[in-house]
C-alpha cells in the first residue's frame, strides 16, 4: 500500500491505541444486523402522500408501537401516540387543547415522554450508541442518553431520573424535546431510503419533495424520465424545457413554474394570446377539488397550444440530425395535410381534429417563428438562473443515477431494453454498437456530460437526454413511441397505442430476471429487480411480485391521475435483516384526516423474500466499505506500528 498514504492516515490515528479502537469498533459493526432500506417511487409531485409515508416509514413505526405496548396500550391510544410521533407538532396542539388542567397535562407529558424513550430505544437497538448519538436533538442528547441508559436493577437513581423529566416539563421543554424524539423515531426506524424514479411532474408539489430530499439522512436516487426530463432542461435541452412547460399546462401545475422555481411565463403568454383560442384538446386536466376561473382555463390552454407547437417543431431537428435514433416516423409536422387537416400515419389517412397551426409555415413546418424561439431563449435563461432550480437540480444528480446496484438488488426504475427473444437490445450512436449494461452506462455518461456543459445546447450529449425521454432504447421510456401528437389532434385512438419494450411482458419469467441481474454482476439466486415506472393495475388483479420474486414494481399510483386506473395510491418496499415485505397504500386523503381520526394509509402488507438467516452488515455496500477500512487500518498497524 502507498506509503504517503499511510502517512497521511497516521496523522488522524496517532496512536497504536486509536488504530486498534476502531478496528475493533469497526469488526463490531459488521455484525450488526443490516438497516431497514425503504424504497418508494413515482411520487410524481405528491408531497403530502410522501410525507405521510415517510414519517409512518410504511407502517414501520406502529408496527414498533405495537410491539411494544400492544399488551398497554388500547387501539385509540396507540393509533393517538403514533400520529403523535407523525406529525408531533399538530398533534401536539390537538392534545393539549383536550386538558382541562395543567396537572392532567403534565401527567400525560409524563407518561408520554416516558413511551418515548421506550420506543427510542427499541428502534435504535440495532445500532451503535454513536449512530444513535447523531440521530438525537443536539439540544437533549445529554439528557436523553441519561433517560435511555438508565436501569431498573438499582433504586439509587430513581429520583435522579424523575427530577430530569420533572424539570423538562417545569421549564416549558417538554414539547420540544418530544418533538425532538419524534423526528429520531421516525430517522431510526429507516436507515436509508432509495428513491426509484420520478419525483416530478403530475402533482403540484415536487420542489417541496425535493427539499425533503436535501434534508434527508441518507438516500440515493435512481432518475426517472420525468426527472431526466427537467435535467435536461436545466441541462440546456430546449425540447426537453417545452415538454416540462407542457405537462405543467396539461396537469393544471403551471405554478410549480412560475411560483416554486420563479420562471417568467409571460413570454409565452403574450405569444399564446397572439395565436391561439380556445381547444378542448389543450383544457388542463384537473382533480375533482381544483377550481379554475373560465379566464384562467382560457389562459393555460393557450399556453399549452403554443409550447406544445415549439415542442414539436424542436423534435424534428434532433430526429433528422440524429438517423440512428431510429425515430423518423416521428416527423408528423412532415406528414400532415395542412390545407385538408389530415395526417398519413402508416398508410392511412386520418382526420385531425382540434388542430391549432396557425404559427406552422407548411413548407417547412419545424420552422420556429422568430417570436417562438425568442420565447424558447427566455424560458430557457430563466430556467438556468433559477437559484432554487440549480439548487434541487444538482442534488438530483449528485444522488442520482440510472441503475444502481445496492445489496444485491438492481434498482432502475424503467426496464432494462430486450429485444423479442429477451437478448440485450442493442443500439447504435456514432457508428458504436452498445446494449444491457454498457448502453446505460452510456446514457449516464451523455447525460452527465450535458448538465456539466449547460451552454451547448444541440451536441450529440443534450439529444442524448431528450432521447432518453422518448427513445426505443431508453431504460426510462420503454416503448417505442411516444403519441402525444395523436392523443391531442386524432380520434381514432388506434393511433394513440404505446408498444411497449418486450422487457414488460419478459420481465415475468425468471429466467430473463436472473439474465439481467447477471448483467449487472449481481447473484441470480440471491438478488432483485427493482421498478417504478409503470403503474401496477391491482384493480384488475395484476400482480406488483414477478418472477417468482424476482422483480418487484413499486409504482402503484402515488399521482392521483392514476389511482382510478391502479385502484390503489402507490406501493412501497421495505427490506431489512429478515426479508423484504411490499407495502400497498389506500388513498391519502390529508394529513388533517390522520390528525383527527388517526386512521393511517397502509393496506396489505406482502412477503417477497424472507432470510434463511438475518442478514448482518458484513453483507451490504456498507459493509464492503467497512471491510476495505479495517483492511487499511491493518495495514497502517504493521506499517506503524508492529514494525
Amino acid at each position: 500500500m502507498n506509503t504517503k498514504f499511510l502517512d497521511l492516515l497516521a496523522q488522524r490515528y496517532d496512536s497504536e491505541e486509536k488504530v486498534v479502537t476502531e478496528i475493533i469498533n469497526l469488526e463490531a459493526i459488521l455484525n450488526l444486523p443490516k438497516g431497514t432500506e425503504h424504497f418508494v417511487s413515482d411520487l410524481h409531485g405528491e408531497y403530502q402522500a410522501f410525507q405521510h409515508v415517510l414519517r409512518n416509514g410504511s407502517g414501520k413505526v406502529k408496527e414498533k408501537i405495537n410491539d411494544l405496548f400492544a399488551e398497554t396500550l388500547s387501539k385509540e391510544e396507540i393509533d393517538e401516540f403514533a400520529t403523535l410521533v407523525y406529525y408531533p407538532e399538530e398533534k401536539l396542539q390537538l392534545i393539549k387543547n383536550g386538558f382541562n388542567n395543567e396537572h392532567e397535562l403534565n401527567e400525560w407529558y409524563t407518561e408520554i415522554i416516558e413511551h418515548m424513550i421506550k420506543l427510542i430505544s427499541y428502534a435504535s437497538s440495532k445500532y451503535t450508541r454513536s449512530k444513535l448519538r447523531k440521530a438525537l436533538p443536539k439540544q437533549f442528547v445529554y439528557i436523553i442518553e441519561e433517560l435511555l441508559y438508565k436501569t431498573e436493577d438499582f433504586t439509587n437513581k430513581k429520583p435522579y431520573y424523575k427530577k430530569i423529566v420533572q424539570q423538562i416539563i417545569s421549564l416549558g421543554q417538554a414539547d420540544k424535546l418530544i418533538i425532538g424524539l419524534s423526528y429520531t423515531t421516525q430517522r431510526l426506524v429507516v436507515d436509508h431510503l432509495h428513491v426509484v424514479g420520478d419525483i416530478y411532474d403530475r402533482g403540484p408539489d415536487p420542489d417541496k419533495i425535493m427539499d425533503t430530499l436535501i434534508n434527508y439522512h441518507s438516500l440515493d436516487i435512481q432518475w426517472g424520465n420525468h426527472d431526466v426530463l427537467w435535467l435536461g432542461a436545466f441541462a440546456g435541452s430546449k425540447v426537453c424545457l417545452a415538454n416540462i412547460i407542457r405537462i405543467c399546462a396539461r396537469y393544471n401545475n403551471l405554478d410549480i413554474i412560475e411560483d416554486a422555481y420563479g420562471i417568467n411565463l409571460r413570454p409565452l403568454l403574450n405569444l399564446a394570446e397572439k395565436y391561439y383560442e380556445d381547444n378542448p384538446a389543450f383544457r388542463p386536466k384537473r382533480q375533482s377539488d381544483e377550481k379554475l376561473s373560465d379566464y384562467e382555463q382560457l389562459q393555460i390552454t393557450r399556453m399549452h397550444q403554443a409550447i406544445s407547437m415549439i415542442q414539436f417543431k424542436l423534435e424534428s431537428p434532433i430526429i433528422k440530425r440524429r438517423p440512428y435514433f431510429n425515430m423518423s416516423e416521428r416527423l408528423l409536422l412532415d406528414k400532415v395535410n395542412y390545407q385538408n387537416k389530415e395526417i398519413d400515419i402508416n398508410g392511412k389517412t386520418y382526420q385531425l381534429e382540434n388542430s391549432c397551426f396557425a404559427t406552422v409555415n407548411p413548407d417547412q413546418p419545424d420552422q420556429l417563428l422568430e417570436e417562438e424561439e425568442e420565447v424558447i431563449e427566455r424560458l430557457l435563461f430563466s430556467v438556468q438562473h433559477s437559484e432554487k432550480l440549480a439548487r434541487h437540480m444538482k442534488f438530483l444528480m449528485k444522488k442520482g443515477s440510472l441503475y444502481l446496484k445496492y445489496n444485491g438488488n438492481l434498482l432502475i426504475h424503467g426496464c432494462m431494453p430486450l429485444d423479442e427473444d429477451g437478448n440485450m437490445e442493442k443500439m447504435i450512436i456514432e457508428d458504436e454498437t452498445y446494449s444491457g449494461r454498457e448502453l446505460l452506462d452510456v446514457f449516464e455518461r451523455n447525460l452527465r456530460y450535458a448538465f456539466a456543459n449547460p451552454d451547448v445546447t444541440d451536441d450529440l450529449a443534450t439529444d442524448m437526454v431528450w432521447y432518453l425521454w422518448t427513445g426505443q432504447c431508453s431504460s426510462l421510456f420503454g416503448k417505442r413511441e411516444m403519441t402525444t401528437f395523436e392523443r391531442y389532434f386524432i380520434k381514432e385512438k388506434e393511433t394513440h397505442k404505446e408498444r411497449k419494450n418486450p422487457y414488460y411482458y419478459l420481465r415475468e419469467k425468471e429466467e430473463t430476471c436472473r439474465t439481467i441481474l447477471k448483467e449487472f454482476d449481481l447473484d441470480p439466486d440471491q438478488g432483485h429487480i427493482i421498478n417504478g415506472h409503470t403503474p401496477v393495475k391491482e384493480i384488475d388483479g395484476e400482480n406488483p411480485i414477478k418472477a417468482n420474486g424476482k422483480l418487484v414494481v413499486i409504482d402503484g399510483g402515488f399521482s392521483k391521475a392514476y389511482q382510478s386506473t391502479t385502484g390503489i395510491a402507490g406501493y412501497t418496499l421495505l427490506y431489512n435483516s429478515y426479508g423484504m415485505q411490499l407495502v400497498a397504500h389506500k388513498h391519502f386523503n390529508s394529513k388533517e384526516e390522520v390528525l383527527r381520526d388517526g386512521t393511517d394509509v397502509l393496506s396489505v402488507k406482502r412477503l417477497v423474500d424472507e432470510e434463511l438467516e438475518r442478514k448482518k452488515v458484513l453483507e451490504t455496500n456498507i459493509g464492503e466499505e467497512l471491510y476495505q477500512e479495517v483492511a487499511i487500518l491493518n495495514s497502517l498497524m504493521e506499517y506503524r506500528y508492529m514494525k
